[in-house]
């Protein structure tokens, strides 16, 4: 499971997701957008189906790849909990694949806050994508707020990352200021954003 706001999906979220298949071994990678993150009640997102859209062109790329409206149509506030526990009743039996759980670095410090963190971090092995630092640098923000078995659990996961240039909250304000360009998204995906009038875009047939 790959959860994450997807605002819009980028070639940094598709790198996540090549490598995690390859250090890990994944079968598969079930991209799943959030209705509403926890930790962005109150702020706007681009449509549920508009970044669905994105996803699907996206991840076309792999057969391993796949997205789920799981959390969408669940509306609300999404919390991991729910949807680790609806795909581990899918797999369900005793040789069900183990369930692995993609997150980045950034996201450790507030670890401990998630909804039923200690179920999340036993149903789904984690994978911590991370750039900069080291991991026991980002586990320290973890000491004494998880059980120590947890912790080693993530430890386990940790999957470095190139530098890659770029975010979410970048791409958006350069769509809004017209600067930016197809090549700094996966294919199709500014004409999603175009045609949909996403982050401020201009429509393709506006007149500057």
């Amino acid at each position: 499971m790959f959860g994450g706001s997807f605002d819009p999906v980028h070639k940094g979220h598709l790198e996540v997701a090549r490598r995690a298949c390859m250090q890990f071994g994944l079968d598969q990678v079930i991209f799943t957008p959030a209705a509403t993150p926890p930790h962005k009640v109150g702020k706007a997102l681009a449509p549920g189906s508009a970044r669905l859209a994105m996803l699907e062109l996206a991840t076309s790329e792999d057969p391993r790849w796949e997205v789920s409206d799981a959390e969408i149509r669940r509306a609300g506030t999404s919390f991991t909990i729910d949807t680790l526990r609806a795909l581990a009743g899918v797999e369900g039996g005793d040789q069900a694949p183990m369930l692995h759980m993609i997150l980045g670095s950034d996201n450790l410090p507030g670890l401990p806050a998630w909804r039923e963190v200690e179920e999340v971090l036993s149903i789904a092995q984690p994978i911590v994508a991370w750039r900069e630092g080291t991991p026991e640098e980002h586990l320290a923000a973890l000491d004494g707020r998880l059980p120590g078995h947890l912790v080693e659990r993530l430890s386990e996961g940790f999957m470095r990352l190139p530098p890659f240039p770029g975010s979410a909250t970048e791409l958006r304000r350069k769509v809004a200021a017209g600067q930016v360009t197809a090549e700094e998204l996966p294919e199709g995906i500014l004409e999603v954003i175009e045609r949909e009038g996403l982050y401020g875009a201009a429509s393709p047939g506006a007149k500057a």
